[in-house]
């Protein structure tokens, strides 16, 4: 009996680990109306089959505000000139919401180590791939440097630029991906499994050569060693030493990239391209907001109004931009709201002394909105239903440690 017990244990880890793997495999999806992705199959098929027993969790107060700044963004499309697009960004929000529900009552069943060895299994395997892709990428064009953007397996060629898209499409959301990861390995170095998890994530993050990417995974390592006691952070910045020297000897002398040379040439880079053209979207966000101060221009609609001004079909690159020039400023202050309480419950003296990777993964994620359009997410979504299982989790032990309490006294 304890021997099944025992495989059927195994087996539930496992559909965890694969679970939160299929989160990185957005882009292999299939179009039925909306992209039907892996993770929506696999949280799909587990309700399926556990209807009979599903319930919805206890919600937070950021949990309740994301909500209704969702609903919010919703209701600015019925005075919006293009609803259409108001009304397809809902219908995605909406589905999303209802797997964020699903994937809350999946996670309530397992223990807060089988969720971090989830994450440092598939960071692991997502960091791997991506980097194998990527040299295989390089190997087919020939490291040959190529105008045009171009790309070829796991790498994406940007003005000459060689960077690292691994099972994505994307360099800049490679990082906002990988930074759940790259958290919880630098918070967690305790072995050599999760040294070479941060290792990869450094190599990986830093061949992206995305700009707002590095300087992320800069802050968050400064944070933790702010945040850390001192013979943690002595180690830790022993073992990152050493991985900076390996990284950067396997990637100039094994794979033959000028890692310096690139760096120094994006940095200077930002003083000419107007950070890759985002400074002028953000510009026309302003505009948009400031024609539109109190509910903005309409849900989704900056895309639409930015091809029919300027022929152009981009997005803000900077998520509170877009939600004011969207929501105006009832949306904004809603949203802000919402990181403010994720950011509330994070400072709470156990979460930042037995969970510091929730923190340091959300100061990430904050940094990577600056210059990425991420309103909805379904990594970010990911990152808030762990968030609140692991609060509610750690809400049920004090109260049984208090219940415990009383009892002895009253005993007594």
């Amino acid at each position: 009996m304890g021997f099944l017990n025992a495989v059927t244990q195994k087996q539930r880890h496992t559909g965890l680990f694969i679970l939160l793997f299929f989160f990185m495999l957005s882009n292999y999806n299939v179009y039925i109306g909306f992209y039907l992705k892996p993770y929506m199959v696999f949280l799909s098929l587990f309700l399926l089959f556990h209807l009979s027993t599903f319930s919805f969790q206890k919600m937070y107060s950021f949990e309740i505000m994301l909500v209704l700044f969702y609903l919010f963004y919703g209701f600015t499309g019925a005075f919006s000139a293009y609803p259409l697009a108001s009304i397809r960004i809902m219908a995605g929000i909406a589905l999303l919401i209802g797997f964020f529900f699903i994937l809350k009552f999946f996670l309530r069943s397992f223990s807060n180590f089988a969720i971090q060895e989830a994450i440092a299994k598939a960071g692991l395997l997502f960091n791997t791939i991506s980097l194998l892709l990527y040299a295989i990428g390089l190997k087919k064009i020939g490291f040959q440097a190529m105008e045009e953007m171009t790309v070829s397996y796991g790498v994406l060629f940007d003005r000459s630029y060689p960077r690292l898209v691994g099972l994505l499409q994307d360099p800049n959301l490679y990082v906002f991906y990988n930074s759940l990861f790259f958290a919880y390995f630098l918070t967690n170095m305790t072995s050599w499994r999760n040294k070479i998890g941060l290792a990869l994530c450094m190599f990986t993050t830093v061949l992206t050569f995305s700009r707002g990417g590095i300087l992320a995974m800069l802050i968050i390592i400064l944070t933790y060693m702010v945040i850390c006691n001192s013979s943690t952070r002595r180690r830790t910045m022993t073992t990152m030493g050493l991985i900076f020297i390996a990284a950067g000897y396997f990637a100039v002398f094994i794979m033959k990239i000028n890692i310096g040379g690139l760096l120094t040439g994006r940095i200077a880079d930002f003083s000419n391209d107007g950070g890759s053209g985002r400074f002028e979207l953000w510009r026309r966000a302003w505009e948009y907001f400031l024609a539109h101060p109190v509910i903005g221009i309409g849900a989704d609609n900056f895309i639409e109004y930015n091809k029919v001004y300027y022929g152009e079909s981009l997005y803000t690159h900077n998520t509170l931009l877009q939600i004011l020039s969207e929501s105006g400023l009832v949306g904004l202050c809603l949203y802000l709201l919402f990181l403010l309480f994720v950011l509330v419950h994070l400072m709470k003296r156990h979460v930042i002394k037995e969970h510091p990777y929730l923190l340091l993964s959300f100061l990430a994620f904050l940094m990577q909105i600056m210059s990425l359009s991420l309103i909805i997410h379904e990594v970010f979504i990911l990152y808030l239903a762990i968030l609140s299982v692991t609060l509610q989790r750690a809400e049920n032990v004090h109260f049984e440690q208090k219940h415990k309490v009383a009892t002895i006294q009253l005993t007594t």
